[in-house]
């Protein structure tokens, strides 16, 4: 709709998590790094983060750097009891099951898990809205699998992504076991109002567009209602973008972005 008025070539701040859109903050550079050095170390890790915060688009630019060395194994919706979780995991794993019990999928998992190993691939399991898994004994279940390893080595590394109460979930003292498992914890944070001008013209650039397109004060209101968290950001610069097109505004100024931070509802909105 606003594209060819912008001169882009598709949507610059669509909320799909597509890897090449991903900007490499600081934070979420730091946080590509240790899951990248916990792959390698076959390693349990917790990503956690708020609501938007990227969680997801990390992870995908994470799975489009392993070559075939590794098996990608990903749950997108965990909801499901101990029993769903291993036949899932079992099937990713190309294993028929029509076992029944949870001892005989465990087995069948552990064999794969050690040909992989032999074959010299890397089995990568990456649980995504983890804080959605509905009981401990579906966590159980996760911990189990941190059990496949050799005297002097994990034979699969296990990424557990989720918002920040799972964190908190996991500080419980049942889940005491579990989280002695977990070799590496990162929290990933908003972006910074330094970061906002980077994030935008990256954006732009993937989608086609150099230069600039934002003002410095619509870059400052982004920050100010968004706080930093990029999904906010998103839908505040394509509603901007939106009305921009419009009312034929060759660039997005502060109103703009006020007239859509009052759009969206946002409780930061104020007049100026």
């Amino acid at each position: 709709m606003f594209e060819e008025f912008y001169g882009l070539d598709k949507k610059p701040f669509s909320k799909t998590p597509d890897p090449k859109f991903l900007f490499l903050s600081r934070n979420h550079e730091e946080a590509l790094a240790r899951l990248q050095y916990a792959i390698e170390e076959r390693e349990l890790t917790l990503l956690t983060g708020e609501v938007g915060s990227g969680k997801t688009t990390l992870t995908r630019a994470l799975m489009d750097s392993l070559d075939e060395r590794y098996r990608l194994i990903v749950i997108i919706n965990p909801r499901l009891t101990p029993a769903q979780f291993l036949r899932t995991i079992a099937k990713r794993f190309n294993i028929n099951v029509p076992h029944n019990f949870k001892d005989n999928l465990l087995d069948a998992i552990f064999e794969k898990v050690y040909e992989d190993y032999e074959a010299g691939i890397s089995p990568v399991i990456i649980i995504d809205e983890a804080h959605l898994i509905p009981n401990k004994d579906t966590f159980e279940e996760i911990r189990l699998l941190t059990n496949f390893q050799l005297d002097y080595a994990n034979l699969l590394s296990l990424i557990l992504v989720g918002q920040t109460d799972l964190r908190r979930r996991l500080n419980h003292k049942v889940y005491l076991p579990l989280r002695q498992r977990i070799g590496l914890f990162y929290h990933l944070g908003p972006l910074n109002e330094a970061e906002i001008k980077g994030y935008v013209e990256h954006r732009l650039r993937v989608s086609g567009k150099e230069g600039t397109l934002f003002t410095d004060g619509a870059l400052k209101k982004l920050y100010q209602y968004s706080g930093g968290i990029p999904r906010v950001i998103n839908s505040l610069a394509t509603s901007a973008l939106l009305d921009g097109f419009g009312q034929e505004q060759p660039v997005i100024d502060e109103f703009l972005i006020n007239d859509a931070a009052r759009e969206l509802g946002l409780n930061g909105y104020r007049e100026n």
